[in-house]
């Protein structure tokens, strides 16, 4: 995972309210972290910008082929976002 740690979990439900808000508040808009927090709920807009630059960071990983699946969480314990809702079981 990305250097330094998430400071809250997140859920999977928060995590799909994420991408989808990603998708509707794209780079340009305004207030866009906070809009996506809202969107998200439970989160602060600092949350979600850092839960967005982890994501960035570990897709880099894997496309310079530096992710392995052994890097997934054998439980739901895991602060890392490469959680179940990313990680084949």
């Amino acid at each position: 995972m990305a250097s330094g740690s998430v400071t809250s979990s997140w859920t999977t439900k928060q995590n799909k309210m994420f991408e989808k808000a990603l998708a509707v508040f794209d780079e340009g808009t305004p207030d866009r972290w906070h809009k996506i927090a809202r969107a998200v709920g439970g989160k602060t807009s600092d949350e979600v910008r850092r839960h967005y630059e982890l994501l960035v960071e570990d897709l880099r990983r894997i496309e310079k082929g530096h992710f392995s699946y052994a890097d997934c969480p054998s439980s739901g314990n895991s602060s890392n976002l490469f959680d179940s809702t990313y990680c084949i079981s």
